[in-house]
């Protein structure tokens, strides 16, 4: 039976939940303070670009199962399930801002008016579902039943619908019968394993699972700056790594570091949780550092190879901080442009999705129309996003367009030999 649901945000997390819980059969309605986004999405576009989201949003609308409002009140009085998908942008301490959590847990707490499940979407650190069911309690009208629980998403930018309709696994935090058997009914048509855990637990899961990913990406890292001061190759360590089952090849992909609106926030919040109970997490620690080395290391490479940057045209290909986005947050091209216009580099940048988002970060940047207008007259050519069609670019034509045929992959996705048959100068990562 079909279910009546409330997102509260429709930021990245909750805009492809809500519309993936829509697809799945559910009446959704998506909440939000912003009136021009939600002005957006009610015409059926898009304020992220998420391969396959606008179509989805446009056939559940028009099928009736799907809307956006900046009536909050309306959406939690409509639903019987209410997912809390507002920001947890990071502090300058690394610590999360929990305002627009608590904010959301009052306005529930005002306008329920029968029994309600209540459930944290967003990323936040262990205790806040205790925080929510307190603030709940605290103001809502007396005799009326509710359970919070923690459901945390493991969506990857750039196959969030896939990671939501085909799951690896299903978590939810959550310590009462009639919640669990909501999740039960609700997440059915996935036929996805759920595990059911203590709320606190679920709430470590996703701080847990995003900080192991990173540390594998900075391990690998730090394995490639071995590899190329003894003459080793990264991507033959890591194959051959990642034929052990306890390891996997997942995440050992040598390049630039990671960036993104969640490793980054997320490796930071789970230090700083540590710390406020007493434990000081080095090994995360080191594994912010070893991404923060990686970006400078690439600067260096740049600077090696092309003597005196002043006034010399770099050609940069990819600005997202992963191909299938447009999200900069934490981009890596962000330090690493920033560091070469420091040494008065001139940049011609391509990217398929993310150069209007780049224009508010980025200032004195050519932008052009694809990856051989950028080549053109420039002394070097930086790989900086992996996206697929600079996989099926013509490097004997590059090589023509460029002032000097070099290219700086800080994302290993040619293979030198093809690149030496081109005749360009290639440099890439631990290798």
């Amino acid at each position: 039976m079909p279910m009546r649901i409330a997102i509260i945000g429709t930021g990245y997390v909750g805009l492809t939940s809500g519309t993936c819980l829509s697809e799945l059969g559910n009446s959704v309605v998506c909440a939000d303070i912003d009136e021009s986004k939600i002005a957006t999405l009610n015409r059926g576009e898009m304020p992220i670009y998420e391969p396959g989201l606008k179509e989805l949003v446009q056939r559940n609308i028009k099928d009736g199962r799907l809307s956006f409002t900046v009536d909050l009140k309306k959406a939690i009085t409509f639903a019987d399930v209410i997912f809390v998908c507002v920001g947890t942008p990071p502090k300058a301490d690394g610590d999360a801002e929990l305002s627009y959590v608590e904010n959301t847990a009052r306005m529930v707490a005002e306008h329920i008016d029968r029994y309600k499940l209540v459930v944290e979407k967003s990323t936040v650190p262990v205790q806040t579902g205790r925080k929510v069911e307190e603030t709940i309690r605290r103001f809502c009208r007396k005799g009326i039943e509710f359970d919070v629980a923690s459901n945390p998403e493991f969506l990857r930018e750039g196959t969030a619908i896939k990671d939501f309709m085909e799951p690896d696994r299903i978590v939810v935090g959550a310590e009462s019968e009639r919640a669990r058997e909501i999740f039960r009914k609700l997440y059915a048509p996935l036929k996805a394993p759920i595990l059911f855990t203590d709320i606190n637990s679920a709430e470590i899961i996703k701080h847990a699972s995003n900080s192991f990913l990173a540390a594998k990406i900075s391990f690998i890292n730090a394995v490639a700056n071995i590899c190329e001061k003894t003459g080793g190759n990264v991507e033959q360590v890591a194959e051959g790594m990642g034929f052990d089952k306890r390891i996997g090849r997942a995440f050992l992909n040598a390049g630039i570091g990671y960036g993104g609106s969640c490793f980054p926030k997320d490796v930071d919040a789970f230090v700083k949780i540590a710390e406020k109970n007493g434990y000081d997490f080095k090994l995360l620690r080191e594994v912010q550092e070893v991404n923060k080395r990686q970006k400078a290391a690439f600067v260096k490479k740049v600077k090696d190879a092309v003597w005196n940057l002043k006034d010399k045209k770099i050609a940069v290909l990819g600005l997202a901080f992963k191909p299938n986005t447009d999200d900069m947050r934490e981009a890596p091209s962000i330090y690493i442009i920033s560091e070469l216009q420091k040494e008065g580099a001139k940049i011609k940048a391509y990217d398929p999705e993310a150069m209007e988002k780049a224009k508010a970060l980025f200032r004195n940047i050519e932008y052009c129309k694809d990856a051989y207008e950028a080549a053109n007259d420039a002394e070097a050519l930086l790989i900086l996003t992996e996206w697929s069609e600079f996989m099926e670019i013509d490097f004997a034509k590059i090589g023509k367009l460029m002032k000097t045929p070099l290219v700086i992959d800080g994302r290993n996705i040619y293979g030198p030999s093809e690149m030496e048959k081109s005749g360009i100068r290639y440099i890439s990562m631990g290798r």
